[in-house]
């Protein structure tokens, strides 16, 4: 496993986009994915990158944005209008020096919600991958996905816990989710690449912690999951 890294989310609750950043910055990550999201942020998505980049965090993907994204299969207008937002996306990301963009199920495809899907998606396309993310496995899927398919195929990863029911984005180890199978599962798919958390400080759970102690604590965690992977990897070998 290379490294952690950790979402730049536009909703802390009260918190500015500029707080957010310098809490991740004071916690000790590195790296960063950014929200591609097309929508009127306080700071715009180009300001966002360069602040991002100025405070030294290495930018690994964009997550496109996904409002309305199963229209882009219908034929007609709307199809048309999103398929050309996404290539519109894609060119700025290019043009910004993202090499990876991810999107929901639409070049790594997410896991969602709908079972059987993303298996088709991988058998169509041979040269795309998907982002794993943990927690819809554990809500939507029930902890359950066939690994071998994705083997080599798993290009980035979403880490974060629930309890089963709701996409709650809790810190890891605050859930329910059975951490050791989802190490074993990306050790099985040879996933080495950056371990990426997505918990949300906008979870009524974390709404009276500062920015600074959230991202602490969701460093520690992440450390915790390095520590992990590399145990039961080494028990594997």
């Amino acid at each position: 496993m290379k490294e952690l890294a950790v979402c730049v989310s536009n909703d802390n609750r009260g918190k500015t986009f500029y707080e957010t950043v310098d809490a991740i910055v004071n916690a000790n990550f590195k790296n960063v994915f950014i929200q591609w999201y097309d929508k009127d942020f306080d700071v715009s998505q180009e300001e966002q990158l360069k602040y991002i980049r100025s405070r030294g965090l290495n930018v690994i993907f964009a997550h496109l944005g996904y409002d309305g994204i199963n229209n882009i299969w219908l034929d007609g207008e709307e199809g048309e209008r999103l398929v050309k937002k996404y290539l519109r996306n894609l060119d700025e990301c290019k043009s910004n020096g993202i090499d990876m963009v991810m999107m929901h199920i639409v070049v790594g495809f997410e896991n969602t919600k709908t079972h059987g899907y993303q298996e088709r998606l991988i058998n169509e396309f041979s040269e795309t991958g998907i982002c794993f993310d943990c927690g819809h496995y554990h809500c939507h899927f029930k902890d359950e996905l066939d690994f071998n398919l994705f083997k080599d195929r798993i290009y980035c990863v979403h880490i974060h816990d629930n309890y089963g029911e709701f996409d709650d984005h809790l810190i890891p180890f605050e859930g329910t989710l059975d951490f050791n199978k989802v190490i074993d599962a990306l050790i099985l798919c040879n996933y080495n690449s950056y371990l990426t958390l997505e918990s949300c400080m906008a979870k009524a759970k974390y709404h009276d912690m500062s920015c600074d102690e959230f991202y602490k604590k969701l460093y520690d965690a992440g450390v915790k999951l390095l520590d992990l992977y590399n145990e039961r990897k080494n028990k594997n070998e």
